[in-house]
């Protein structure tokens, strides 16, 4: 008579699947996660130019730019707040050559603080850049 073998998995090929899949989980989630940074950083970018907008009406108005974003004042841009829509963005104004250049930088805050990109810049110009600029996760801008 033979012996009968029971049927299953030996614990040597569970450890196996066990790893592929841990594996694969973890490509997974990198994946995402700069996905995720390329999709918040959206909300930056739309900060920025809403801000740069706004910058170029009061220049209509005033003949030079302002570095105060919120407030009512007419030396203001009468926004409630310099932080971006979803929160992952705060934003600031540096003026130059007495109020006739401006450099708007918004710094990530939050789950965003982690971006390669860091902090977005937009002039008056219209040149865009991010610091340190890193784009090893796609197009900062």
């Amino acid at each position: 008579m033979r012996a009968s073998k029971n049927g299953g998995f030996t614990l040597i090929e569970l450890m196996i699947v066990v790893a592929i899949i841990a594996i694969l989980a973890s490509l997974a989630y990198y994946n995402y996660s700069r996905y995720a940074f390329r999709a918040r950083r959206a909300d930056g970018q739309n900060l920025l130019t809403g801000i740069a907008a706004a910058e170029q009406r009061y220049y209509t108005n005033y003949n030079s730019y302002t570095s105060t974003i919120t407030g009512n004042s007419t030396t203001s841009l009468g926004f409630s707040s310099a932080n971006s829509d979803r929160g992952y963005y705060s934003a600031v104004a540096a003026l130059g050559s007495a109020g006739q250049t401006y450099t708007l930088t918004a710094t990530p805050a939050g789950p965003q603080a982690k971006d390669k990109c860091g902090s977005l810049t937009l002039t008056d110009t219209g040149k865009k850049s991010a610091i340190p600029g890193d784009t090893s996760n796609g197009s900062c801008w």
